[in-house]
């Protein structure tokens, strides 16, 4: 037995020396975050380790449908990044695996939170507040006033102006309508989308798209995470990121470990590591100016800080519980999709 043991070691590649910290062998990874960070998070963690990252960069909507889809023979071990509620609804679903990362005791409140609430099957790697970027070039050019406020949205001269992405596929517009659901309750939530439609140019598929169509003078406004609209101005771009007057949702972004994982010691390997400070310090490299969960990361000083915005006590149990969620989406199909211009 001694032996087989020793073989498969030895042919799978892994060091047996007693100070080898190091895994072989592969991660199947989706990403749910922007491309750029991304791909840094799989550069830095293949330098770290002796593991081939074979990663899939899509919205949260799709990483949800893709992971319950392969449910039986599951071909993803790790799900890092995007907006929390899909996480929670594949957590209640039992789609991912219930792990506790010795990490836990450095995160924030938050983050923290997320793991417990969803009994430790996933959990929280940064977070953002919802808000928009406006191209400030186009307003003025076009004698627009500043929108300040969710009211602001619906004026006539915005008429094709502004995009925000689909929720059945981004998680982020998600978080919009589940905080506008949770701002003025569903009825006069549903009132203010089907307004605000005639001012919608495009429902996108990836919840960032709107800011950088807005940064590249394609659309007026975009609403996105106000991280994504501040990483398009410091680029350069004349996008200005605003918080609503009225109070807005925010996410925490999580990250999940798929059940049944092919390489399930590897998953666990950059569930640890990638809630770790320095890693998560590397973030703002990559133009991604989230709030880290680790309480002793560097906040980069363009991250649009919590305290500074009026924040909904966002509901994340009930609007990450599957019928809730698949509720809501039905109706924006009906209701807004059907009839989107």
């Amino acid at each position: 037995m001694r032996l087989t043991v020793l073989s498969t070691l030895l042919f799978a590649g892994t060091s047996l020396s007693a100070g080898s910290a190091l895994a072989a062998g592969e991660l199947n990874l989706i990403c749910a975050a922007d491309v750029v960070i991304c791909e840094q998070m799989q550069g830095d963690f293949q330098k770290a380790h002796d593991i081939k990252v074979n990663m899939v960069r899509m919205s949260s909507g799709e990483a949800y449908a893709k992971i319950r889809a392969e449910a039986r023979n599951p071909k993803t071990d790790l799900w890092w990044a995007g907006t929390g509620d899909p996480h929670l609804q594949a957590a209640s679903e039992g789609l991912t695996e219930e792990y506790k990362s010795p990490m836990l005791d450095q995160l924030q409140d938050w983050a923290k939170s997320q793991a417990e609430s969803s009994g430790f099957k996933t959990v929280g790697v940064y977070a953002g507040a919802l808000g928009w970027g406006y191209n400030t070039e186009i307003f003025k050019q076009k004698g627009y006033k500043e929108p300040v406020c969710w009211a602001d949205l619906l004026a006539p001269e915005l008429r094709g102006e502004i995009q925000v992405a689909n929720p059945n596929s981004s998680g982020t517009a998600y978080t919009a309508l589940a905080s506008l659901v949770q701002i003025m309750g569903e009825e006069k939530a549903f009132e203010y989308l089907k307004a605000l439609n005639a001012n919608i140019s495009q429902y996108t598929k990836s919840g960032s798209a709107p800011v950088k169509a807005a940064a590249r003078g394609e659309t007026g406004l975009g609403i996105v995470f106000m991280h994504d609209a501040v990483a398009q101005t410091s680029e350069g771009f004349p996008v200005k990121s605003i918080a609503p007057c009225e109070g807005t949702g925010y996410e925490i972004g999580s990250m999940s470990i798929v059940k049944g994982a092919r390489n399930m010691e590897n998953a666990k390997t950059w569930y640890d590591w990638s809630l770790k400070p320095d890693v998560q310090s590397r973030m703002k490299d990559a133009k991604s100016f989230q709030l880290p969960s680790n309480k002793t990361a560097e906040i980069p000083k363009e991250a649009p800080r919590f305290e500074d915005i009026k924040l909904i006590d966002y509901d994340f149990k009930t609007y990450g519980d599957p019928e809730k969620r698949k509720a809501l989406l039905e109706r924006w199909d009906r209701e807004i999709g059907a009839v989107a211009n």
